[in-house]
């Protein structure tokens, strides 16, 4: 009995262990049609290693981005052109941020932090739906990549952050 309870716990454990093992925004949902502050919480390294970089891919209708300075790290912006034209507040726009890079930082393995965008989420967008930010966490010894879209039931094992669209307030 003893031995079931251990090992119950164990499992319990791991899962909560996986389940924390990734990179989640806050807030989690937000409307479409409207802006948008995430901040996107990194809570490890790579296998007790720190993490020295973090380059985020910014998806199709999250426009007019603008990351948040961190106090020892450098940012990289690139531009480029959308997959199609979005609304920006009546405006169709056609290109913008598509990756922002923090880098030369240092966030130790033991310790965790947040890396904040502010943007708009078009209203061409679907409510109801997903949007997903693929992340790669580059360590001293390590990467992590956060990019996988869950296609059913089970989550990937490195899923990209996900952003649950709201309809319009």
């Amino acid at each position: 009995m003893l031995r079931s309870i251990a090992l119950g716990a164990l499992g319990a454990l791991s899962y909560l262990t996986a389940a924390s093992a990734h990179v989640d925004v806050e807030p989690r949902q937000a409307p479409i049609g409207g802006s948008f502050k995430g901040a996107f919480r990194l809570s490890h390294g790579c296998d007790g290693s720190a993490t020295l970089k973090m380059r985020m891919r910014i998806p199709p209708g999250f426009l007019n981005v603008r990351p948040m300075a961190k106090p020892g790290w450098k940012i990289d912006v690139t531009n480029g052109k959308y997959p199609k034209s979005f609304d920006l507040r009546g405006v169709k726009v056609e290109e913008g941020v598509t990756d922002v890079a923090w880098s030369d930082g240092n966030l130790p393995d033991a310790q965790f932090d947040e890396f904040v965008i502010l943007g708009y989420l078009s209203g061409d967008l679907k409510a109801g739906t997903s949007m997903y930010f693929p992340i790669i966490q580059e360590c001293e010894k390590g990467v992590h990549r956060w990019i996988e879209i869950p296609s059913g039931p089970k989550e990937p094992p490195e899923p990209a952050a996900e952003l649950r669209l709201l309809p319009r307030r």
